[in-house]
């Protein structure tokens, strides 16, 4: 039965794309939640899936050059949220780098959810999902939202000529109907530089 057990569990990850994260409950059609546990701990030991975090695994992606890569704390937070069904926006370290205006990658990553808050530990790194309200994830446009947490994080009088320059060359790629509808929720100050994209 064990045998049979983790063949359908790896037929399933097969199945899936190349890096997709697939989750416990994922598997619970095929046995109860020790059964698939102890199934999933074999199948890493052998090397057919690694395990990205607690209830999290993946077949592993392998690059010619790099060998076994594992998917991004962003690919991550993504597969979580959609599971429970949740919105996240990066927070601003996070936004800051995403838009080059920061080198540092951050090793603990925060996401603002309306889900459940929680962290999820990824060896040296981890992932912290933090309640935040509705109207901070009300945003439609990826690159405004990243905008506007990017600038709260610099803060009010704080950014620099190229700094804007750099942000207002993001926002010429956003949707216009998603910035114009973002605009409206950012606090005064971001609204003075985003508006400034709708007139380029």
């Amino acid at each position: 039965m064990n045998i049979s057990i983790d063949k359908q569990i790896l037929t399933k990850f097969k199945k899936a794309r190349g890096g997709t994260l697939l989750f416990i409950d994922d598997f619970l059609i095929f046995g109860n939640y020790k059964a698939i546990s102890k199934a999933l701990e074999r199948l890493v030991t052998k090397n057919d899936i690694i395990r990205i975090a607690r209830g999290i695994y993946s077949l592993p992606v392998i690059d010619p050059i790099l060998g076994k890569v594992k998917p991004s704390t962003e690919e991550i937070a993504k597969a979580i949220a959609k599971k429970e069904r949740a919105r996240i926006i990066p927070s601003g370290s996070i936004a800051l780098n995403a838009l080059g205006l920061s080198s540092q990658v951050p090793m603990n990553v925060v996401y603002l959810t309306d889900g459940s808050p929680r962290k999820i530990s990824l060896g040296k790194r981890s992932i912290l999902f933090k309640k935040t309200s509705a109207k901070n994830l009300i945003l439609r446009g990826e690159i405004s939202s990243l905008v506007i947490q990017a600038l709260k994080e610099i803060g009010n009088g704080n950014i620099t000529k190229d700094e804007e320059q750099i942000i207002l060359n993001h926002l010429q790629k956003e949707d216009i109907n998603s910035l114009e509808h973002d605009i409206r929720f950012a606090p005064e100050w971001i609204r003075k530089i985003m508006r400034k994209a709708l007139k380029q």
